[in-house]
């Protein structure tokens, strides 16, 4: 990380966080500041529900984020549903669960509402 009069850059590879779920996907948290930033790919068939909520035993949280690349279905707690592409921005309520559309990776920002 580097820092200039109060500027700072960080660096998905060099942060050091990074998290390998039940099904290989991974994402990394790059921290500045007072915040962070969350790179994922996911693999094709990963699931929340499946793949990260049984390790870390909690609901989903609230955030938002963009997706670079692939697809990701997501569902509120209501059942309703919506897929997000690349190029979109998107908000998931707090116990969404969310899964991977298609056979390619979905590559995503995620930001945390704090």
């Amino acid at each position: 990380m580097g820092e200039n009069h109060g500027v700072q850059i960080a660096s998905f590879p060099t942060s050091g966080d990074t998290t390998t779920f039940l099904d290989g996907s991974e994402r990394t948290v790059a921290r500045i500041g007072p915040t962070w930033i969350g790179r994922g790919t996911y693999l094709p068939g990963w699931r929340w529900s499946h793949h990260v909520q049984p390790a870390h035993g909690r609901i989903s949280e609230a955030h938002s984020g963009f997706i670079l690349s692939g697809q990701m279905l997501i569902q509120a707690v209501d059942g309703s549903e919506l897929i997000v592409r690349p190029g979109e921005a998107f908000y998931a309520p707090p116990n969404h669960d969310a899964w991977v559309q298609g056979n390619e990776p979905c590559v995503a920002l995620d930001f945390p509402l704090e």
